[in-house]
């Protein structure tokens, strides 16, 4: 058994952060799939990259003379997630619509404003047209209405930036509502997907910076350091997903759920390790759980394919296991490292990176329509 068919085997759908189209055009996504990578998501710093390596973009460019750059962008990218959505669509088909998913995300300079992303939202998943398309919508509080008023209208979400369970616990109930709508309106349900994707390696690397500044700092005792460095993501994440059990439970799910509603799984994002001291395969190793995504760059999903660990379920949920989780934080509260302050930082500076990345795109696009590609 292949590590891929190992996590799968434990509930864990295997999906690549990254698109470009040198991997479609080259069949390197078709290879991946082929080898069990279910799924793929995107972002604007993930986009930026690959439109900047290369000339892979410069004929459709060419073809795009006379349009802005947003529209040149757009189109970029709708072509890209078309076509990954055309890779997996088999995949799509044999798991009854759960996995062979893509991500687009909409412009994150909206992020804050709740019409705007819903009609970008609808503008994306009228142009992808394909029924195995994801829009992204990030978890600010703008962003939950907008996450219901899209699953009402009938398009599969999935939500991103989500660092904390309070934002979490708000978002489940921003999309459970967004079903209860599109149930009075009569659509098929079993037709609506979402993940909730929750940021990962992002609250180690700022947990553990506030950690080390004290301890250089000779204001925490070296003991204590290393009992609380790089323990605060994988605590945060099991709690999210103690968070989507208890959710599964709840009444007003198991109704949506007997009208043939799909689960909002947790999806794992930013499982790269940013920390050299940990194994590189680490948020995949410690997040392992029935009805989840990994979402793993390429070279964690490289790290995973040649590691010979097995991915047993480790992901504990006994009420002991949470107690421990839960005086963690305690435990990191005391020291003076306050959570919500963290996780509140977190969403601003993702929503801040995404959006430069996106005029970065844009400025991109607009220099290789004036060099005439």
């Amino acid at each position: 058994m292949s590590p891929l068919q190992d996590l799968a085997s434990s509930g864990v759908s295997v999906w690549l952060d990254d698109l470009g189209r040198d991997r479609l055009t080259s069949g390197g996504l078709a290879q991946l799939v082929a080898n069990g990578v279910v799924g793929v998501t995107t972002n604007p710093s993930i986009f930026a990259s690959a439109v900047s390596h290369g000339d892979a973009y410069a004929e459709q460019l060419a073809e795009l003379t006379g349009r802005t750059p947003e529209e040149a962008l757009h189109a970029l990218m709708v072509s890209d997630v078309r076509g990954a959505c055309d890779v997996l669509s088999s995949t799509f088909e044999q798991t009854n619509a759960v996995d062979g998913r893509v991500s687009f995300e909409v412009d994150p300079r909206l992020a804050h404003d709740t019409d705007q992303t819903l009609a970008a939202a609808a503008e994306v998943w009228t142009d992808v047209s394909r029924p195995n398309v994801m829009v992204k919508i990030p978890a600010t509080l703008a962003g939950l209405p907008a996450i219901t008023a899209a699953v009402a209208q009938g398009i599969s979400v999935n939500v991103t930036l989500i660092f904390g369970v309070e934002r979490y616990a708000q978002v489940q109930d921003a999309w459970l509502a967004g079903l209860e709508d599109a149930q009075v309106r009569g659509r098929d349900l079993s037709a609506i997907g979402s993940v909730a994707s929750f940021f990962v390696s992002r609250l180690d690397t700022a947990v553990d910076g506030r950690l080390d500044a004290m301890a250089d700092a000779g204001a925490l005792e070296a003991q204590t350091h290393r009992e609380l460095r790089g323990r605060a993501a994988v605590a945060n994440a099991r709690q999210a997903y103690r968070q989507y059990q208890r959710m599964l439970q709840t009444p007003r799910w198991l109704s949506l759920a007997a009208a043939g509603a799909q689960p909002q799984r947790p999806l794992w994002a930013s499982t790269s390790t940013k920390d050299p001291t940990f194994s590189p395969t680490r948020y995949v190793d410690e997040l392992v759980a029935p009805q989840t995504v990994n979402t793993m760059p390429s070279a964690t999903l490289d790290a995973v394919v040649a590691s010979t660990a097995r991915h047993p379920v480790s992901i504990d949920a006994t009420d002991e296991a949470e107690a421990a989780d839960v005086a963690l934080f305690e435990r990191l509260a005391a020291v003076g490292v306050d959570y919500q302050q963290v996780v509140e930082g977190l969403e601003e500076a993702g929503v801040s990176a995404f959006s430069e990345a996106w005029t970065t795109l844009l400025e991109l696009v607009e220099r290789a329509q004036a060099n005439g590609c």
